[in-house]
């Protein structure tokens, strides 16, 4: 049988309305420039945030280390590795996040290899 956590229970016990007043946002390309800013205007509106990020060799998360360099200030965001084009994955995760708005930022962003690859971009 599938695991499910006491926090998750409660969230699907709400009424569809109490469901809809819950803060929870889920942001793809959240290392981004918009991803960042967004990031901060939520926070700053007492959302909890969810980011997903890619798993590389390098930590690509200079725009954002200031919200999660400090967890007692910024204890409302938390990261996931993500690929956006592994959908099992994102259902997980959206699955666990259970959010109530999902931002989706997420984008190759090298100009050149978005035209070399631009079904994938």
């Amino acid at each position: 049988g599938t695991v499910v956590s006491s926090d998750i229970l409660k969230v699907l016990s709400l009424s569809p309305e109490e469901y809809r007043k819950r803060k929870v946002a889920l942001i793809t390309g959240i290392t981004g420039q918009d991803g960042s800013y967004l990031t901060e205007l939520l926070l700053s509106k007492g959302y909890t945030v969810h980011g997903i990020i890619r798993r590389s060799s390098s930590f690509n998360t200079g725009r954002i280390t200031h919200l999660y360099k400090d967890q007692h200030e910024h204890p409302k965001m938390v990261l996931h590795y993500g690929d956006l084009t592994d959908s099992t994955n994102l259902v997980h995760i959206v699955s666990q996040v259970l959010p109530t708005e999902i931002y989706n930022l997420g984008a190759q962003s090298h100009v050149k290899v978005s035209f070399d690859m631009a079904e994938y971009t």
